[in-house]
């Protein structure tokens, strides 16, 4: 049977340091739009108080997340053990965007490594709840992947500005993303 937590305390601190990758779910308001999952991992998530949690979101093909939080606010943000002891913990919560121009940006991205971040995804965490992990599966961590450091090599700021007004302007349900889809 899971449990419920009110804070994110040292041992749950301890068992997300391990673990190099994280989901996160958001959902439009509409009954007919579309829910989101994404993967995410590289060293992007911070704990910034029990309560409080933040991401580096890096540029994708997709603005699903940011549109999702900046219509309803509402995201979960789910971890699981792919080795070591079976276990789960989802973090319910309100998210905020925090863009390049916002106030916040600027001493919230000091606190993540160097590279590729359109926004910072910081949630006002409201329930941390936990699951046994039984189904699943024992995966062994092989490392990074070089693709995503590589692209970003090859990408210049005019092109990222093109990708972003192109993909990040609206959600595929036509929710407003990016301001402008740019910086």
């Amino acid at each position: 049977m899971g449990k419920t937590y009110e804070v994110i305390d040292e041992k749950i601190e301890r068992w997300m340091s391990r673990q190099k990758i994280f989901f996160v779910a958001t959902a439009p308001l509409g009954a007919d739009a579309l829910v989101n999952c994404s993967p995410k991992g590289r060293d992007t998530l911070r704990i910034l108080a029990p309560k409080v949690l933040a991401y580096m979101d890096g540029d994708g093909s997709g603005i699903e997340t940011v549109a999702h939080i900046k219509e309803n606010g509402r995201i979960v943000l789910m971890m699981c053990a792919f080795d070591g002891p079976p276990k789960i913990y989802r973090f319910h919560g309100h998210g905020e965007v925090i863009e390049p121009h916002h106030d916040a940006f600027d001493e919230l991205r000091a606190k993540f490594p160097e590279g590729n971040c359109r926004t910072i995804i910081k949630i006002a965490v409201t329930k941390i709840s936990d699951s046994c992990g039984y189904g699943v599966p024992n995966y062994e961590y092989k490392g990074e992947r070089a693709s995503f450091g590589n692209l970003m090599q090859q990408v210049t700021s005019a092109d990222l500005e093109k990708l972003r007004k192109e993909n990040n302007e609206f959600s595929l349900d036509g929710l407003p993303g990016l301001e402008g889809g740019t910086e």
